[in-house]
């Protein structure tokens, strides 16, 4: 696989990454099945998926406990490990629900993901969401403190503004962003993309398939698992969801065209944004997983590239 860094000066990482929320959290909870999950991660490393991203609040917790056992055995060397802090669910150790960015919590929270990880650091540790009730220099000091204690490679920020970047940056460097990009949310191309590519962060775009949509995997509401919190986004919608088959389709000609599946050009484009922009499209489907793995190697042309900039925007919000 073609590959990047984590940032300048960072590790090198595949340009596509593993995101592994839907594995025990949120998408097809009834599908859960840990041993394939276990072997979807195994089989990233192996093709050079080596970016792997969890959160203690996917489960919460479990979702780290299966990352950990699955690095388990000499796996977990081959794997440049993220996971993330600030977001609490409700009955997580008595936590309020929401955002938690208090110092305290940020010490308790790592210690915690180590001992569930299996590992004695994380290669990237993020803020999930930035605690509106404690200032993100107070909480980007305590995750400062993660690195110096060599419990960390490196600190990264999700969904922020680049006011926020640059109050972090203020008090230790920033080695990676994630927000949302995809070819029906691009919000982030206006400011913050081309800030963190001109600091030489690395941007993580979590859902660059449009939460599955994107791949065509969805033609009605109706196809939706059981329990899957996608049912509840608007535009997942029944009307929504019918108008937007209209951006599939436009994303599945040019894939006909240049011998791709409309995942790889969907995640081919997310890559073309930039240098250090690595996406981390969440599967637990072997298949699926290779499918986008060979998402590096599509190249879009200029032409390409224009047309599926042009297509409209979704109908529905993200939330």
């Amino acid at each position: 696989m073609r590959t990047t860094t984590l940032g300048d000066g960072g590790p090198e990482i595949g340009v596509v990454g593993l995101g592994c929320m839907g594995m025990t959290w949120a998408y097809d909870p009834k599908g859960r099945d840990d041993g394939t999950s276990a072997a979807v991660l195994r089989s990233a490393l192996d093709l050079g998926v080596t970016l792997i991203d969890t959160a203690d609040v996917y489960g919460p917790y479990s979702n780290e406990e299966l990352v950990g056992r699955a690095l388990a055995g000499g796996h977990r060397e081959r794997a440049v490990l993220a996971t993330k802090v600030g977001l609490v669910s409700p009955g997580a150790d008595g936590a309020r629900v929401g955002n938690d960015g208090r110092p305290e919590h940020v010490r308790r929270s790592i210690e915690a993901s180590l001992r569930r990880l299996g590992t004695d650091h994380v290669d990237l540790y993020q803020l999930h969401r930035v605690d509106p009730g404690v200032p993100i220099e107070e909480t980007w000091g305590a995750m400062a403190e993660a690195v110096t204690a060599g419990m960390a490679r490196r600190i990264g920020l999700s969904e922020v503004t680049v006011e926020e970047i640059r109050r972090a940056q203020a008090v230790h460097p920033v080695a990676s962003v994630q927000s949302e990009l995809s070819l029906w949310t691009r919000d982030v191309l206006a400011e913050v993309l081309p800030y963190t590519e001109q600091q030489g962060i690395a941007f993580l775009p979590f859902s660059p398939l449009g939460r599955g949509f994107l791949a065509g995997r969805f033609a009605s509401s109706a196809d939706l698992p059981a329990d899957d919190m996608r049912a509840a986004l608007p535009r997942f919608q029944a009307e929504a969801l019918a108008a937007n088959l209209a951006i599939v389709e436009r994303v599945r000609a040019v894939g006909e065209r240049i011998g791709a599946t409309a995942a790889q050009v969907a995640l081919a484009w997310v890559i073309a944004q930039g240098r250090l922009v690595v996406p981390i499209p969440g599967t637990k489907t072997p298949a699926y997983l290779a499918d986008n793995a060979a998402a590096a190697g599509v190249q879009l042309s200029a032409a390409d590239l224009a047309e599926l900039d042009a297509l409209p925007a979704p109908t529905g919000g993200r939330y």
